[in-house]
């Protein structure tokens, strides 16, 4: 394990709470082509889905012998939570004020602070065992943050919320992030398991969650994004090996 770096960690762990900030403030002010919201998903389902099967389950393996049981368990558990406290949750649906009420903003809201919440586990055990993998992490997730506010922000209006209640959903996301991703620095004995739980949620969210929001779009453009979002992990690690991370 290399050394820890608490100072980077925790302001990428800030940065990707402000971009769920950052995401909701944006549809408070104008109404953006869905088209938009959907590429940077396809973007980011790709990076997650490399980050995740390339550094994230190898990383969690040799930390410890129980990685694979708990990458199981972390997409079980997203699985679980999504079919039952949350279950009306897709980014393609937020516009249909028809289908949504108090209660379901409620249960969106829930959901998406669970997945903000490991999002920030997973950058603050990256920085813990490497500062490059942490990097590499914090690209991942940062690439879907801006439309995870942008989506409970939507949710929120949507269901008749004020602008200043969609911006608070959209803080409410981010200061998940921000406890995940503290709270990690101050159990560092459990980085190994938290790492292989965060996998299998990050593994649930880009493959059930983002990649079926591509598929619902379709087009040959749409499904390189998700292939450029690959290359770009790619790239971007061979540019953290140049830096010398």
């Amino acid at each position: 394990m290399g050394n820890a770096h608490p100072g980077l960690g925790l302001l990428c762990v800030t940065l990707a709470a402000g971009a769920n900030l950052l995401g909701g403030a944006v549809v408070t002010l104008r109404r953006w082509d869905d088209r938009v919201l959907r590429y940077a998903v396809a973007l980011g389902a790709g990076f997650m889905l490399a980050a995740v099967v390339l550094k994230m389950f190898p990383e969690s393996t040799r930390l410890t012998p129980l990685a694979p049981v708990l990458i199981l368990a972390g997409y079980l558990l997203v699985h679980l939570f999504e079919h039952t406290v949350a279950p009306h949750f897709h980014f393609g649906e937020e516009t249909h004020p028809e289908e949504l009420r108090g209660a379901a903003r409620a249960s969106i809201l829930l959901g998406l602070v669970v997945h903000s919440f490991f999002d920030g586990i997973s950058i603050g055990s990256g920085f813990i065992i490497d500062p490059a993998l942490g990097l590499l992490l914090f690209v991942a997730i940062v690439l879907h943050k801006a439309p995870e506010g942008f989506a409970i922000a939507t949710v929120v209006l949507a269901t008749h919320g004020t602008r200043t209640q969609a911006l608070l959903a959209a803080g409410a996301v981010g200061i998940a992030t921000l406890i995940g991703g503290f709270s990690i620095f101050g159990v560092e004995g459990l980085v190994g398991p938290a790492l292989a739980l965060s996998a299998g949620v990050t593994l649930y969210v880009a493959a059930s969650d983002l990649v079926p929001e591509v598929n619902r779009e379709g087009g040959t453009a749409m499904a390189l994004t998700v292939f450029a979002g690959v290359v770009l992990y790619y790239v971007t690690e061979l540019a953290l090996e140049a830096a010398g991370l």
